[in-house]
Order: structure tokens, then C-alpha cells, then sequence
């Protein structure tokens, strides 16, 4: 068998230990040899669990016993690090957080455990997660692995370098405004952001109203196996919804064809943004490939997106001001523009900040009402491809305009790779559904990417794989 280990897909990785032509261990240490061949270049990790071996072994002999714990024993599994994981810090990616482990999972590392998956590795992420570059004064810079010189956006770059690269064969991210989303699409990855509570999230902290947990991926299969496993209930969210017990694997495979399905084709938004014209394009093509599948696709902006974003540049300072208040020197070791959207915070009044809440619930059923006549909508995720680092406005103050509407809605949406620009970064399509239509949206994704395909690896991993390391036995 001539592929390696680390470029395989999670089910495809379950298959081999199911035959025993591989075992977790083989994986493990194919994952740790790409860490240390290709971390000092791109700073995706940040920690590395000492016992990751040892974890390994441990679901190498249930599978030898033909006993495994779930559908993910023996996956490794990197954690973004603002998601605790019991044995290793937590440390948000900032100065100002304690260094000793945390004493318990997170909901969602929790399950991910009891289906015998790996959480081997934390990775970096900026300051909180308050912005949509990956850098910190705790970590320093994440960078590209298309482009070793642009972003991979963020928050959850490291994320999602870490499975472009195949340093993970899937990841966790978490998104307050884009942060899923916005990564996946630079990287050539698939990310999901699930419908507000749909996955389980402790201790949600000042960002409670906005933040998102989900999988972070190579094809829409695996996320769907990952989101099956997430989405179990814990009641330490009191913000959860309540448990449907979806399969939302098997829900991929719900229906041949997108036939009768209605989708909305948006381009823009309806945002007076510039948008480049290979992001514009590419949504236009997406479009064009559900037409030909026999999908009914028209021309129709979601309502009180502007409005939603106004809305986000409300609560996010609002946010932030709240975290640096909590910190007892008010948080000036924070980045300095975490610091600069905590003080923008300080002239938002208690009546600003309700009348924003009043205002999202408004527009949160007008975008309901959009969703009685579409199933889905397809948009941008992004104005444009990975920036250059060298090229990004002072402070990093760059705004999700595609993205963060949906994490005030509550709305599930997800980034499926959709083409490479001629300077050869990725592009990513944004697929939205109605609330709590998670498995619409995966299954809409998954079309795409059948039809479509995935994206290539980085020229990092193919050097790599040219070079002959860590193949797959024979």
C-alpha cells in the first residue's frame, strides 16, 4: 500500500485497523514524525500530551481484541487550545492563563474519549480566540502551508494546518464569528460549525452567546463521524440543545441526488464588500455544479446580514470588555488588539448591548422566514484567499463579513473546499442552512465534495511524501 498513514481520512484510517493492516501506534508515530518535520515551519501545535504512545497502544490492543471503545478508537485527535483536555493546560493561546493541566475534558473531548479517539496535541490559536489571524504573545505566528508567508486565518489555524498537513487526521475548532470557517477555507479544508448548542461546550466564558464547537477535517465524511460523536449530551452546557441522537454519517447518505432541493445563491451577500474575483467565482461555479446535479438554484441575499454584522460589532467588544474585567490587573497582558476591542467595550451602554440582543432575536426570525423558502444558501466565506502576513491591517482588525451573521443567528454553516487560485491558495464555499438543519448542510457539503473533489495537499506534505517517509505497510 504506497499512501501514507497521515494522508489517509479518518474512515479510511478505521478500515485498516478493522483489518489490522494498520494499527493506531503506526498512525501515532507517523503523526508525532510529521509534528516534528513540519511544526517548526508553520507553529500549529502548542502542546503535545506525554502519554500519546501510550494512548495509542492502549486502543492498538482493544482493536486486537476486536473490542473497540467507537467509531474513532485510535483517530488522533489535535484540540484547539481554548478546549480543556484533562492532563494539559489550557491556556487560550495568552500569557495571562495559568500553566498547571486542567483536571477534566471538555464536554466534547469527553466523548470524544469514550469513542477511544486520540486527544494527543493542543494547537495554537490568537489570544482567546478574538480575532481571525492565528498569532499571540504566548505562541507567536501560525503560518500557511500553501504559503508560508500568508495566514491561515483563524481563530482555529492551527487547527487547521494541523490537517492539511496531516500532523492531524482531524481536528476541534472552535467559532465565535468565523472561526472554523474562515481557517478551513484558507487551508483547503473542510470545517463545520454546527448549529448554536447542538454540540455540548463548558466552560463557555464571556464569549457564551457566540461560541460554536466543531470538527475540523480533510472530506465531510469524517466531520460527519466526528459531529455523530460530539453532539452527545452534557449538562454542563446549559445552552445545549436538546439530544436528537442523529447519525449524522449516515444521514450523508439520505439521499442520491439534490434533486427539488431549493438553494439560494448568493455571492455577496448582498454586502457593499469588494469581494475578490476568484472568491466570487468560485461561489458562482458552486452554484452552477448543484444546478447540474438537478438542484432548483436562484439569485437570493439573506435578510438583515448588515444589521447582523452591526450586531457583532457590538457584542464582540462587549465580549471582550467583559473577559479583561474579569482578570485582576484588567488584562494588560492581553494582546494589544484584544486590549483594543476590550476598551471599545467600555462605551457600549447596558441599553446598547440589550438593544442589540432585542435586535438579533428580530432578525433571527426574519432569517428563519428565508429559510421557509430555501433549504440552503451558498455564499463566500471570505472576501478573498489567505492574506500575506506582511499585508495585514495594523492591529489585525479585519472583520468576518460572511461568517459572523451566522453565529448570530445560530445558524449551522460550513466551508467546503471549492478550487485553488492560479497563485496556488485555496478557496472555500460557504454552505448555510436553517437552524438545527446540521445534517442539510453536511449532506449538501458532501455533494459538493463528491462532485467537486478535495483539495491537494500543501506542497509540504507532497515533498514529504515524496521523500518516502511513514508509508503504510504492504
Amino acid at each position: 500500500m504506497s499512501s501514507e498513514l497521515c494522508d489517509l481520512t479518518v474512515l479510511e484510517l478505521t478500515t485498516l485497523y478493522q483489518t489490522g493492516t494498520a494499527s493506531p501506534v503506526d498512525v501515532m508515530k507517523q503523526v508525532l514524525t510529521r509534528i516534528r518535520t513540519f511544526d517548526p515551519a508553520v507553529n500549529a501545535f502548542c502542546q503535545i500530551a506525554d502519554d500519546a504512545l501510550d494512548m495509542a497502544r492502549a486502543s492498538e490492543h482493544r482493536w486486537q481484541r476486536r473490542s473497540p471503545f467507537g467509531p474513532l478508537d485510535g483517530i488522533p485527535v489535535s484540540i484547539k487550545d481554548n478546549v480543556a483536555v484533562a492532563g494539559m493546560a489550557t491556556r487560550y493561546g495568552s500569557l495571562t492563563t495559568p500553566t498547571h493541566a486542567s483536571q477534566s475534558d471538555s464536554p466534547c473531548v469527553a466523548r470524544l474519549r469514550e469513542a477511544g479517539a486520540i486527544c494527543f496535541g493542543k494547537t495554537t490559536l490568537p489570544d482567546f480566540a478574538h480575532k481571525i489571524v492565528t498569532d499571540s504573545p504566548l505562541t507567536g505566528l501560525t503560518r500557511n502551508p500553501w504559503h508560508l508567508d500568508c495566514t491561515p486565518g483563524g481563530s482555529s489555524g492551527g487547527a487547521a494546518v494541523a490537517v492539511a498537513l496531516g500532523m492531524a487526521p482531524a481536528a476541534i475548532g472552535t467559532d465565535g464569528g468565523g472561526s472554523i470557517r474562515i481557517p478551513a477555507a484558507f487551508t483547503g479544508t473542510f470545517g463545520f460549525k454546527p448549529s448554536f448548542g447542538r454540540v455540548p461546550h463548558a466552560p463557555r466564558g464571556p464569549f457564551a452567546l457566540l461560541s460554536h464547537i466543531g470538527p475540523m477535517t480533510r472530506c465531510v465524511e469524517d466531520a460527519a463521524r466526528i459531529m455523530t460523536v460530539i453532539s452527545r449530551p452534557d449538562s454542563r452546557d446549559w445552552y445545549a440543545l436538546p439530544f436528537e441522537g442523529s447519525d449524522y454519517e449516515q444521514g450523508l447518505r439520505c439521499r442520491l441526488a439534490p434533486g427539488g432541493i431549493r438553494i439560494a445563491l448568493s455571492p455577496t451577500l448582498g454586502l457593499p464588500v469588494d469581494i475578490e474575483s476568484n472568491v466570487y467565482d468560485t461561489v458562482t461555479r458552486a452554484g452552477e455544479v448543484f444546478r447540474e446535479l438537478g438542484a432548483n438554484v436562484q439569485r437570493a441575499d439573506p435578510p438583515g446580514v448588515a444589521r447582523s454584522n452591526a450586531i457583532h460589532a457590538t457584542l464582540w467588544p462587549a465580549c471582550c470588555n467583559q473577559l479583561a474585567r474579569s482578570m485582576p490587573d484588567g488584562g494588560t497582558q492581553l494582546d494589544p488588539s484584544l486590549q483594543a476591542y476590550a476598551h471599545a467595550g467600555n462605551d457600549i451602554s447596558r441599553e446598547a448591548l440589550l438593544g442589540a440582543l432585542v435586535e438579533r432575536g428580530e432578525l433571527g426570525a426574519s432569517v428563519n422566514a428565508f429559510f421557509e423558502q430555501h433549504d440552503i444558501l451558498i455564499c463566500p466565506v471570505y472576501p478573498c484567499v489567505a492574506m500575506p502576513l506582511d499585508g495585514l491591517p495594523a492591529g489585525n482588525a479585519l472583520f468576518p463579513h460572511f461568517t459572523a451573521w451566522c453565529n448570530q443567528s445560530g445558524l449551522p454553516a460550513a466551508s467546503v473546499y471549492g478550487g485553488m487560485t492560479d497563485s496556488g491558495l485555496p478557496v472555500g464555499v460557504q454552505i448555510v442552512g436553517a437552524r438545527h438543519a446540521d445534517a442539510l448542510v453536511l449532506w449538501a457539503c458532501h455533494v459538493f465534495e463528491q462532485a467537486f473533489g478535495r483539495a491537494p495537499l500543501p506542497e509540504l506534505a507532497r515533498g514529504f511524501r515524496a521523500a518516502g517517509h511513514g508509508r503504510t505497510p504492504s
